[in-house]
């Protein structure tokens, strides 16, 4: 088996418009695996999925592993034929805390500075990620059109982040007069730290608060799915999971 396989499958994996994370991610797998042993059948794959204790990691790795034998089918490499009896570990999705209104407005209450009131707005109408803010620029914001546009998003591709009149106006009093230059001037990890010290929900929470709100308010799936940069309905399936029978009410509601 070449090395150099996997390079290619890399590459061929962001170039066909998947994330660039999670290519590097199975990228590592599977120099472990070669590591492990340069000539891998089944039997090989299979004892080296139990080398780790965890369920997650031992999933993370037999999904690299199947998408490098599917690869290798497409592009017409029969050393990798074995792939879909590679097993991977099923494990139980548990609830995870989604921000609601409740916590977006105790979250406001904690605020003692223009940037924190406006990283609490962004985080509450727009759904960005934590780095996704941490990189956002003063001249991606268009106030006029009332949104801010993130160049890359974790799947590689831009997209457009719809930002609320209240965000707007607590970024209008954040930037000032600055026209160029860092939104917020924090890193990833000093958003993390803040978010904490104000005893603030984490930023993934206010993800699934976003999507969860967006859709009880009655904004299309379609569009979630396009302001989050999800290229399918399973995120916001796994995000709503919880709180979808509560949906369901609001919408036959809605119709009567």
């Amino acid at each position: 088996m070449k090395l150099s396989w996997i390079d290619e499958f890399a590459s061929d994996w962001v170039l066909s418009g998947k994330s660039p994370i999670t290519a590097d991610a199975y990228k590592k797998n599977l120099l472990l695996l070669f590591e492990y042993c340069a000539e891998p059948q089944v039997v090989d794959i299979k004892r080296w999925l139990t080398t780790t204790g965890s369920k997650e990691v031992c999933r993370k790795r037999a999904q690299s592993v199947r998408a490098f034998g599917c690869w290798c089918e497409k592009v017409g490499l029969e050393e990798f034929g074995f792939w879909k009896q590679i097993p991977v570990q099923k494990i139980d999705i548990k609830p995870q805390r989604t921000v609601v209104e409740a916590d977006y407005k105790k979250a406001l209450s904690k605020c003692t500075t223009a940037r924190d009131a406006a990283l609490v707005e962004v985080l509450w109408s727009t759904g960005m990620r934590r780095e996704e803010i941490a990189r956002a620029l003063v001249e991606h914001i268009d106030f006029g059109g009332g949104f801010i546009v993130v160049p890359t998003s974790k799947n590689g591709r831009p997209r457009v982040a719809p930002v609320s009149p209240k965000a707007l106006q607590c970024l209008r009093k954040l930037i000032g007069r600055r026209e160029t230059g860092s939104l917020f001037n924090m890193t990833g990890n000093a958003i993390r730290l803040r978010l904490k010290k104000l005893e603030i929900p984490p930023a993934h929470c206010w993800r699934r608060g976003w999507a969860v709100q967006a859709l009880r308010n009655g904004v299309s799936e379609t569009s979630v799915r396009a302001a989050a940069g999800w290229s399918s309905g399973a995120m916001v399936a796994r995000y709503t999971s919880a709180l979808s029978g509560e949906l369901a009410v609001e919408e036959f509601q809605r119709t009567w």
